[in-house]
């Protein structure tokens, strides 16, 4: 019933939100790889609530932009503001804007090595700023449930997702950064990832995803922002890039 309650509640925040002042903004952002200029002039807002497709070829920034509001330290931000709920991403390192509530679930995992699935899910809450409690994750990912014993890094690659997707919940999560959730798994396995990202959905986690199944993505999101070589191309509701045949076939080859 708590579980229920706080699920409502950060709905109906969400719904109350002044719409003149996006619970996330990103204004002109220009990152660089050492000479590389990687991501330039990207803004984006986003409501409470909303999931964001960043959409585009590859190469066009999606993952540096996401990088960038991680605050990793590549890309190096060079100029630009990231806010958060007021608080200036954009001057913190990837260790604050975690505390922050910004939560990266990276394309590679980064899965801990010698870490059993509940080690690596214990280890994400040692420090302040608690999501998710072990029985929460173990009822929204029972797979994890049962390999809870098991090596984190001798997972599937979809259980891998999982788990890397559940460690992210288990910090405070303001924003659910998502790179690329589908890549080299299986059909049968993208279907569950889907299941999962459809109840963060329906839970009210404020998201940003980067997909190269652009399909996928666009039916799960509220809205999409498409990159091309670094700029917005487009931003408006993900439902306008499904409709919009041509859109997708200069943007995203689909």
């Amino acid at each position: 019933m708590n579980v229920i309650m706080m699920d409502a509640n950060v709905i109906a925040t969400a719904q109350r939100q002044d719409p003149v002042q996006p619970f996330f903004a990103a204004r002109d952002l220009h990152a660089y790889y050492g000479e590389s200029y990687i991501v330039q002039g990207v803004s984006l807002d986003i409501r409470q609530g909303e999931i964001l497709a960043l959409l585009g070829r590859n190469g066009a920034g999606k993952t540096s932009t996401l990088r960038t509001i991680a605050r990793t330290d590549l890309p190096a931000l060079m100029t630009g503001e990231i806010w958060l709920q007021g608080a200036p991403l954009h001057r913190m390192k990837a260790h604050a804007a975690a505390r922050a509530g910004v939560q990266l679930v990276p394309e590679d995992r980064r899965i801990i090595p010698g870490l059993t699935v509940e080690e690596n899910l214990t280890l994400a809450r040692v420090a302040p700023g608690h999501g998710w409690d072990l029985e929460r994750i173990y009822a929204h990912f029972p797979r994890l449930a049962e390999r809870r014993r098991q090596e984190g890094v001798t997972l599937s690659g979809g259980e891998q997702q999982m788990l890397s997707i559940a460690r992210a919940l288990a910090r405070e999560v303001k924003l659910l950064l998502l790179d690329e959730p589908y890549e080299g798994l299986a059909p049968v396995v993208v279907r569950e990832i889907e299941r999962i990202l459809h109840d963060i959905k329906k839970l009210g986690i404020t998201t940003i995803i980067v997909e190269q199944n652009a399909v996928a993505a666009l039916q799960l999101a509220d809205r999409a922002v498409i990159l091309d070589t670094g700029e917005v191309a487009f931003t408006g509701l993900a439902k306008e890039v499904l409709d919009n045949a041509e859109l997708r076939r200069e943007y995203l080859a689909i």
